[in-house]
């Protein structure tokens, strides 16, 4: 019979190596992920691996993403100058009608002396015309002289959102789009550099980011991801108010075709003719 010493002895080497394992294994999975300081990290099979769902199913909970409102109707109201339409937040508009019962409405504020014709038309007209609470949401824009486009959702509590980029991200999120940490990173880059560099940037700005999305645009259809998302929306509408869109390389003019074949985009064509 073995001396229990001995067997003591073996059952703590048996535990020790079984721990010794563990530590190798955990080393080995580190060490894969360990990159240097310069390499590019290749994003592409994380995106590809998210979950896109398209804009045109059906809608996601309004009362879940706003908050409970016991009946009243949801209002979104935003001021923008009609010396420089947010392109963006119409295209957005029209892509919330085909979720949404949408209740819109376009008023002049007595801080503008004219508006054109179109922008005062720019939600086309309300084809049926419901009880006020049988709409889901209100969207209702007023053409006012302010420096840049402003957004309140609450109007009692809420500081006004500022800026053409963040309305659009508020207002794309109630599409209920989930998208993983790379996937929103990448998107929300490609919002910034539109807006910033495209849209408000030198030519020597523009004529980069026009290069970065040829190189983007030869890998996949969509800006980010197999599917439309708010960076295409928002860098679409830049390249239309820079008046680059005619002289973009080929793979651009190709993604603007593709825009430009969904309804919400056409519309806004008409509207800058």
């Amino acid at each position: 019979e073995a001396d229990p010493s001995l067997r003591a002895l073996e059952s703590r080497q048996e535990e020790i190596l079984k721990r010794l394992y563990e530590l190798k294994s955990a080393v080995d999975g580190l060490s894969k992920m360990i990159q240097t300081p310069d390499a590019d990290f290749d994003v592409t099979n994380i995106i590809q691996t998210d979950e896109f769902s398209p804009l045109s199913t059906n809608g996601a909970d309004l009362d879940l993403m706003l908050g409970k409102d016991y009946g009243a109707l949801k209002d979104v109201v935003i001021n923008a100058n009609p010396s420089l339409p947010p392109l963006s937040l119409l295209v957005i508009h029209s892509l919330l009608c085909e979720r949404y019962k949408i209740l819109s409405a376009v008023h002049t504020h007595s801080s503008v002396k004219s508006v054109p014709e179109n922008l005062l038309k720019c939600f086309g007209e309300q084809t049926k015309k419901q009880p006020r609470h049988e709409y889901q949401l209100g969207f209702t824009l007023i053409w006012k002289d302010v420096p840049k486009p402003q957004m309140k959702f609450s109007i009692q509590t809420m500081c006004p959102i500022e800026g053409e980029g963040n309305i659009a991200r508020f207002l794309f999120s109630l599409f209920g789009q989930k998208y993983n940490a790379v996937t929103s990173t990448l998107i929300d880059s490609w919002v910034d550099t539109a807006i910033f560099q495209l849209k408000e940037g030198s030519s020597k700005e523009r004529g980069a980011v026009l290069r970065s999305m040829n190189a983007a645009l030869g890998k996949s259809s969509w800006l980010v991801g197999n599917e439309l998302t708010l960076a295409d929306v928002v860098a679409w509408c830049a390249l239309q108010q820079t008046g680059t869109a005619n002289t973009a390389p080929a793979n651009v003019q190709k993604w603007m075709k593709s825009c430009e074949n969904l309804a919400p985009f056409s519309s806004v064509m008409k509207l800058l003719k």
